[in-house]
């Protein structure tokens, strides 16, 4: 195979990044075109990158072998499906779709058509996650925080499916196993869904996962901790960084004195743009015919949690609003 024949679908504040390197990506990919139904949009980055620009997605195919889909959420559906029908594969932005069954009839087709489907859960590709896999036995007890401030470009979801299922993908991958109970709770702030939000997942072999999302913080954090036996794992996504607490024993320890100590191990990871290693990764994918590291079954697990998230969230709203306005002001 030649080079591969790529198009991106939605030039936005992701979209245009997928573009970005694909463009870079000379010795393998062929960037076809921008599509955008923004015109101004799609012109600029098509002139920027030195592609074409159209103004209708379905104008690709037949000129494209894979596509990146970057649109809102509620357009992933009728796109990924358009393009997984004309035998086109594909990369689709998490979440995979707004239900499962529509997630599960992508993944049916494209198993169908024989085309590689793959989810952008960009966090699986940071450098700080490839080498945790190295380090993980059996997880105990997991908590994350990605908070951040309020975004109005995300505007079709709540921060659950904005924010959350990136974390939510991470530790289904980590824990691999049954999930027994979610206990979940969230406000809106800004929006008309939920911008605060706190998940408790516990899992048939004794994990729990602590998951806390904000889109209303003044400051970003995205920050996981991994507890496992003599192990603890902190990673911080932002600077692709980890560091690593053990429990190491003393051997001549004398009498009264602690037989144990902790020892923090920071680790140099090689930065890199984790979009660059996604993209990298699915074009290999078309490339060699395999199966890719987020498959369309992996988007649906994750989107299925959130789900199930966001409904406990909405149940208990009323009841949470109703607590907040009985505050007296001045009370904080």
């Amino acid at each position: 195979m030649g080079k591969i024949r790529v198009g991106v679908v939605g030039v936005g504040h992701l979209g245009q990044h997928h573009a970005r390197n694909y463009s870079e990506m000379k010795d393998t990919v062929e960037l076809v075109a921008v599509v955008d139904c923004d015109r101004k949009a799609a012109t600029k980055f098509a002139d920027k990158f030195r592609t074409q620009a159209f103004f209708d997605y379905k104008m690709l195919i037949g000129r494209v072998d894979a596509v990146s889909i970057v649109v809102p959420t509620t357009m992933h559906y009728m796109v990924a499906k358009d393009f997984i029908k004309a035998g086109v594969h594909v990369l689709i932005e998490k979440p995979i779709t707004t239900t499962v069954a529509e997630a599960r009839e992508l993944i049916e087709l494209a198993r169908e058509k024989n085309v590689v489907l793959q989810v952008g859960h960009i966090e699986r590709f940071n450098p700080a996650i490839v080498k945790l896999q190295e380090i993980l036995t059996n997880p105990g007890f997991i908590e994350s925080h990605r908070l951040g401030p309020y975004d109005p470009r995300v505007r079709d979801v709540g921060v659950v499916l904005d924010l959350m299922i990136h974390d939510i993908d991470i530790v289904l991958q980590v824990v691999r196993a049954p999930i027994v109970s979610i206990d979940a709770i969230g406000v809106p702030i800004l929006s008309e869904r939920e911008d605060i939000a706190n998940a408790r997942i516990k899992f048939a072999n004794g994990c729990t996962a602590n998951l806390t999302v904000s889109r209303v913080t003044p400051n970003k954090m995205r920050k996981i901790r991994i507890f496992q036996p003599n192990t603890y794992v902190s990673i911080d996504y932002q600077e692709q960084a980890m560091e690593i607490y053990q429990r190491e024993t003393i051997a001549e320890a004398a009498e009264g004195e602690p037989k144990a100590q902790i020892v923090r191990k920071r680790l140099k990871l090689k930065t890199e743009e984790p979009l660059r290693r996604e993209l990298d990764h699915f074009t290999s994918c078309v490339r060699e015919g395999i199966e890719p590291a987020v498959t369309g079954e992996h988007g649906q697990n994750a989107l299925d949690v959130a789900i199930q998230i966001v409904e406990q969230i909405q149940s208990k709203t009323p009841a949470i609003e109703r607590i907040i306005q009985a505050v007296p002001d001045g009370i904080q």
